[in-house]
């Protein structure tokens, strides 16, 4: 997809540091107006748990779920909503994201990033036309692959025009710029839903469904005023309209030497004609391991569980329908600030620090959230007298997790893969890490509401088991990438106690008497 995607964030190894920390007002603009791709991606995410525990919602299209829900209290709690068919709802959005993420690859590359995240704003407009008026499952299903389509493309397209457009030093703040466009979407949902499930006549989840089309008109408008990157503009043969973007985004005149090195890595890039057996090479080894296993890891914390099912979940556990949207809205706002510790501190803590101290707290606060859960309902899932204060206990460890999410594994399962990959692989990378989120995502949201069912209260454990084990990973496997401009990057892996056993001084092409170690020390 973006074979190119962060080379413009580069500063050129002989050009010194001035510019890798600086950023300039128009650099801040585009990098704003593209994060709001994710607003379509976080809006989905709340909006579906929430439309899902209101019972007009349930009457009309999951007639046997909602006699469930209204049976007697002593009804199992843990499976009072499996039903294959309302998960299909909310999970057949991310196969047809998983699938047209392969397409946009090829679209971004051919015609710019701006058109990727234009043709995402479209097809997610479209489909939230469709599920606003839905009469029958069937168009439920149907909005909701438009929905996915429109993700696939941003998801694709966002992370990677943002790593581009910003200077290494601000690399990781501005990209998370669009995990924190994913927050403000979910906490919006979760207002929005909070208004419209009192909303008289049952018709209230229209307008949730509907109001998709807001975050779609963003990023559709968003995306036409968008420049395009510099390196876009040099793989499509625009070289002097790719000066003078350079010269507007550094904020210099003095770019000689990074357009050299773009043009140098894209003539590079074109050289490969398969970056697909590309990536299986030997030396891309520790790329195409990490493009698996943190997309992977993420799904496997848990939060979208959290988040797609937060008004079930709190319903379960005591609350009433109501009273668990706005508990759900209470842990989106928790999202959003967390969100921007993230942002405040990625760039001078570094990823590792944060990737670690978020998945402590997180596995501490799913096995309280799961012990707290046991003790009220058991393994037969009859609640025993759940009291406001032991919900809102509850309710506080899950908002702890969140929080630990909010500034590690979100923003950072994102910005990790779009910063690791040299240029020559860099589309066949973004498309894997996007594709394995996406299914994961699917699996997950598929399964939970009968592995809740069968798992009950362990459900909790099994993710803190998997938080645990991707905490050590980071710890041993993931080398901090810092301040390193993309071009470097391979030098962080060459270093790596592990990784460096992949790969040759051959395969190292990047002069610098600076190392790699000193640099991010630096900054």
């Amino acid at each position: 997809m973006l074979d190119n995607v962060a080379v413009g964030v580069i500063v050129s190894t002989s050009g010194g540091k001035e510019h890798q920390g600086k950023m300039t007002l128009f650099v801040f603009l585009t990098c704003l107006v593209a994060s709001s791709g994710g607003l379509i991606f976080g809006y989905d995410i709340g909006i579906s748990g929430g439309v899902t525990s209101m019972d007009s919602f349930l009457s009309r299209f999951f007639p046997s779920v909602y006699k469930q829900q209204m049976a007697d209290s002593s009804t199992n709690q843990y499976c009072k909503f499996d039903s294959q068919l309302l998960t299909l709802f909310t999970s057949s959005l991310y196969v047809a994201a998983l699938l047209s993420s392969f397409l946009a690859s090829t679209v971004t590359r051919m015609f710019g990033r701006k058109w990727s995240m234009f043709a995402g704003g479209i097809t997610f407009l479209l489909g939230s036309a469709i599920n606003g008026a839905a009469m029958n499952v069937l168009m439920l299903i149907l909005g909701r692959v438009l929905l996915g389509i429109g993700i696939g493309f941003a998801n694709q397209a966002v992370p990677l025009y943002l790593s581009e457009m910003a200077p290494p030093g601000l690399r990781g703040t501005l990209n998370i710029g669009f995990q924190l466009m994913i927050t403000v979407g979910i906490f919006a949902a979760n207002l929005i839903n909070y208004g419209t499930a009192s909303i008289k006549g049952g018709w209230g989840w229209r307008v949730s469904l509907g109001l998709a089309a807001v975050p779609a008109l963003i990023i559709t408008i968003g995306s036409l005023v968008l420049p395009d990157t510099p390196n876009s503009l040099i793989e499509r043969g625009h070289d002097e309209e790719a000066k003078a973007m350079l010269r507007k985004i550094r904020g210099t005149e003095d770019i000689r030497d990074e357009y050299d090195d773009l043009v140098a890595a894209s003539d590079e890039a074109k050289s490969v004609d398969h970056p697909w057996s590309n990536i299986m090479q030997r030396k891309y080894r520790p790329q195409l391991t990490i493009a698996i296993l943190i997309p992977f890891f993420q799904q496997l914390t848990g939060i979208n569980v959290i988040m797609f099912y937060a008004p079930l979940l709190f319903k379960t556990i005591g609350f009433g329908s109501e009273a668990s949207l706005a508990s759900a809205v209470i842990t989106g706002t928790v999202n959003v600030f967390g969100t921007f510790v993230s942002i405040a501190t990625v760039d001078k803590l570094g990823r590792r620090a944060l990737f670690l101290q978020g998945g402590t707290q997180m596995l501490v606060s799913q096995l309280v959230v799961g012990t707290l859960i046991a003790l009220k309902f058991g393994s037969s899932g009859v609640a025993t007298d759940v009291t406001k204060n032991y919900a809102s206990i509850i309710v506080l460890f899950i908002c702890f997790y969140v929080a630990a999410f909010a500034w590690s594994w979100g923003p950072l399962g994102w910005l990790v893969p779009s910063e690791i990959f040299p240029l020559e692989i860099r589309s066949a990378g973004q498309s894997i890490t996007v594709s394995v989120n996406m299914f994961f995502t699917f699996l997950i949201a598929q399964v939970f509401l009968t592995a809740l069912c069968h798992l009950k209260f362990g459900l909790f454990y099994f993710f803190a088991g998997w938080v645990a084990i991707m905490t050590l990973f980071i710890e041993v496997f993931l080398p901090e990438t810092k301040s390193v401009p993309i071009e470097e990057i391979i030098l962080v892996w060459k270093n790596h106690w592990f990784w460096s056993k992949f790969i040759s001084d051959e395969d190292v092409h990047v002069g610098n008497s600076e190392s790699v170690d000193d640099r991010v020390e630096d900054a």
